[in-house]
């Protein structure tokens, strides 16, 4: 073999073994690399515990706010969580006791160690929570205990929206307001329940009926629970030839009231009823009777904001209602305003989260709402009156599903 063969046979096998090397080398590299990465593991869920009265005298009204605020976290879950975390809920059995509701609420605070606060029901365990979540500077949403809950200076605490018997008629006030003064009743009739839920439906009536609608306030009386019959007090208004009766009470004394009313042969031109003309059993126990009473409410199903038809079709199909139950749209609705807060605060801090809430208007359900240093919106209410045996929105203007019918017809139209 000449030289040269030799040369270029080298060459080939240098060729050849580098061919064989860099990919044996290549290999032994792939197999040196790291692992990937396991997955990180899911954050931890954030807990909003509270207490409602899911036995009890309060029951029947709190399921349904419980039911709210189960509707929320489904819905906020299924949408990826709150802050990107699911949500779940502790909620105690304050079995309609206040002091339940109080020590449990700071139960949850103190041994379940909750991310948020759930808002309690009625307006008494609302009371006795407020200043513990004030205690520990934790964001309290909630329908609150009437105006004087929001007067002791706590900060954490908000209505949003309350249910304030000093605002219940509200809407009703601005819908004769906005009527010409020779259109509007002339003398008006009040008898108020004798108990705190009475006291703030008294609010200011007598400086808003005489002085801002110019209305005589012929009788402004409390009678005592339980009331045994209307007679006499529709009576007396009747006799002062009152055509409009304000009858602030419950709804079994509401309901002695519109009979005494018919049996009397006394028809003013306009009734209000405090508490009790918005739920169905009124008009199943009443009829055709029961028509064309007027009152107030915070929250209705047929509200024009973004959300609610939604939420009605969940109550319906999901809990056979036949339309959402007030206070299941408020269970909901309090949780939208502490969802609200805590995406503004991007954090689950609670001084940033009532930092947020008092400095930004939010949306829910219920409307828009901005917070004063007292944890309220600006005084509002919805009118209502029953049309058809249907409780329709009369005032304000921009939330009416029905003209409002005034006079009131004669018993039986």
């Amino acid at each position: 073999m000449s030289w040269s063969n030799r040369g270029t046979t080298k060459w080939v096998m240098v060729v050849c073994a580098l061919l064989i090397a860099v990919p044996l080398a290549l290999a032994g590299c792939a197999k040196e690399e790291a692992p990937p990465a396991p997955p990180a593991p899911p954050a931890e869920p954030i807990v909003i515990g509270g207490t409602l009265p899911l036995t009890g005298i309060y029951a029947e009204t709190a399921k349904w706010i419980e039911k709210g605020y189960r509707t929320w976290a489904e819905e906020i879950n299924a949408e990826g969580g709150l802050l990107g975390r699911q949500v779940e809920l502790i909620i105690y059995d304050d079995a309609s006791k206040v002091e339940n509701a109080v020590t449990l609420l700071e139960k949850a605070i103190t041994v379940d160690k909750v991310d948020l606060l759930l808002g309690g029901y009625p307006g008494t365990a609302c009371v006795g929570q407020m200043p513990v979540a004030e205690q520990y500077e934790m964001v309290y949403v909630s329908m609150g205990g009437h105006m004087p809950s929001f007067l002791q200076g706590y900060t954490y605490s908000f209505g949003g929206p309350p249910l304030m018997g000093q605002w219940w008629y509200e809407g009703i006030y601005g819908w004769l307001e906005s009527m010409p003064q020779e259109e509007r009743p002339t003398v008006c009739a009040a008898f108020t329940m004798n108990n705190p839920i009475g006291a703030a439906l008294l609010g200011d009536i007598e400086e808003i009926v005489s002085q801002r609608l110019g209305i005589e306030l012929a009788i402004n009386e409390k009678y005592d629970l339980p009331l045994a019959t209307a007679e006499p007090i529709v009576a007396k208004a009747k006799a002062v030839n009152a055509d409009w009766l304000m009858s602030n009470g419950f709804f079994d004394d509401g309901v002695l009231t519109l009979r005494a009313c018919k049996a009397l042969g006394y028809n003013p031109k306009l009734i209000s009823q405090g508490v009790g003309s918005i739920i169905p059993a009124w008009t199943e126990q009443l009829g055709a009777d029961g028509n064309y009473i007027t009152s107030g409410t915070a929250m209705h199903y047929k509200l024009p904001y973004p959300g609610i038809d939604k939420v009605n079709q969940i109550a319906q199909d999901k809990y056979g209602a036949a339309v959402a139950p007030s206070y299941f749209l408020f269970g909901y609705c309090w949780l939208q305003t502490l969802q609200a807060g805590v995406e503004g605060a991007g954090s689950l801090d609670q001084t940033a989260i009532r930092d947020y809430l008092k400095t930004h208007e939010i949306s829910t359900i219920g409307g828009k709402f901005t917070f004063d240093e007292k944890g309220l919106p600006p005084p509002y209410g919805f009118a209502t009156q029953v049309i058809d045996q249907k409780v329709e929105l009369i005032w304000p203007l921009d939330v009416r599903t029905a003209e409002p019918v005034y006079p009131k017809p004669e018993w039986g139209q």
